[in-house]
């Protein structure tokens, strides 16, 4: 991590309230990202990896969410305290995301390049004729035809309306690009290239970008970073090489044992045990235990700092790692 972080989210958290039940939905998460930088968010559905997302760009629906405490801070700026009129000109030039669901995040009755445009004029003050030369510009950086400009989503297929996301995402050159699981609804083939798109786009701009995933093969593709995401909380946080090669917390090892290796005879693969547990009742001690192998006594009632496993890689366990879990994807 560095000593100016470009980004800095600390001890961020956030709740909902729903019938009123109070939803623990992300609890004293902090992480850094420099420029230039890739830090991947994994965890299972409902971890809390896209609320921690919408918090940076303030777009969580309120109510039912409330940001309770903590601090996002944007080359030294606390995105938090900003009025909303500021933040209006950050969403989309300085900071952008790429939503999760291409079908939804795009307006049916409008054609495409004019939703590219529409964002690029909102964000700069230029005519409505270079606003659309810009847009064009953006489809064929995406590689979509300039040609299918005036169509509309319902003619793209999924991985083109990604695509097309991606591109109004990127169409004021934003410094920090978000990227909600880009690639969970195309095939393995659009993936590649989606994935290969994003990165040569970030190298080009200098991006920073946070990935939001839950499939470590993107993760090891992608990532420099990689922060392990449970109950809301982060509970492994390290280089890509530190989280593949030396997982350190229980969970961490039970996603690498749900996954296929092709250098080890097995007949069966070892799934983790049991449900997250619900955010509205969480438990008292380690949020992992209910579902931990290694739980003891001491793990249902207290809860663990992150603990330092080696420099810059952080777990939270009280226990000592007694073995190297090498998985040898990472060069």
């Amino acid at each position: 991590m560095g000593n100016n972080p470009f980004l800095s989210v600390d001890n961020l958290v956030v709740e909902y309230t729903s019938e009123g039940q109070t939803i623990h939905a992300v609890n004293h998460v902090s992480f850094t990202l420099e420029r230039g930088k890739t830090l991947g968010l994994v965890g299972e559905t409902g971890a809390g990896k896209t609320t921690i997302a919408k918090s940076i760009l303030r777009i969580l629906p309120d109510p039912p969410a409330k940001i309770k405490d903590g601090a996002i801070s944007l080359e030294g700026v606390n995105l938090l305290e900003l009025p909303e009129t500021a933040m209006y000109k950050i969403r989309g030039s300085r900071v952008s995301m790429v939503f999760q669901d291409p079908m939804t995040a795009l307006n049916p009755v409008m054609r495409v390049g004019k939703q590219i445009a529409e964002v690029i004029q909102l964000h700069n003050n230029i005519s409505k004729a270079e606003a659309v030369k810009r847009a064009e510009a953006m489809l064929e950086m995406v590689g979509i035809p300039t040609e299918r400009y005036n169509e509309y989503p319902h003619q793209f297929s999924g991985g083109m309306k990604q695509r097309v996301v991606i591109a109004i995402a990127l169409a004021c050159s934003p410094e920090l690009l978000i990227a909600d699981e880009p690639t969970t609804a195309l095939d393995v083939t659009i993936q590649a290239q989606v994935l290969e798109m994003i990165s040569k786009l970030k190298q080009e701009k200098n991006m920073a970008l946070i990935l939001i995933t839950h499939d470590l093969g993107v993760v090891a593709e992608v990532c420099d970073e990689v922060a392990v995401v449970y109950a809301g909380e982060i509970v492994e946080y390290g280089t890509k090489e530190d989280i593949f090669d030396h997982p350190a917390h229980p969970y961490t090892r039970g996603l690498f044992g749900a996954l296929p290796d092709m250098d080890s005879d097995t007949d069966r693969l070892s799934p983790i045990t049991g449900l997250p547990p619900n955010p509205s009742d969480l438990p008292k001690g380690c949020y992992f235990s209910p579902r931990c192998p290694l739980a003891e006594e001491k793990c249902l009632s207290a809860h663990f700092d992150l603990t330092e496993y080696q420099p810059g890689h952080t777990y939270r366990c009280w226990k000592q790692v007694t073995q190297e879990a090498p998985r040898g994807t990472v060069n």
